[in-house]
């Protein structure tokens, strides 16, 4: 269990060092959108992202 859970943060990590590697202008622009967003709109994208991250850990398993 603990072997998974480090791996998947591992790799969580790895993603999401992808579009700042790749493209730091877009990323910059990006976060400097978000700080303009508000509270509610960034409570319906992380729970999205949650939803969608359940439904493909069950579609995995």
């Amino acid at each position: 269990m603990t072997d998974s859970l480090l791996t998947a943060c591992a790799l969580m990590l790895v993603l999401e060092g992808i579009l700042p590697f790749l493209a730091p202008t877009t990323w910059r622009e990006m976060f400097r959108q978000l700080t303009q967003m508000r509270d509610g709109q960034i409570r319906f994208i992380g729970l999205t992202s949650m939803l969608v991250g359940i439904v493909l850990l069950m579609v995995l398993q």
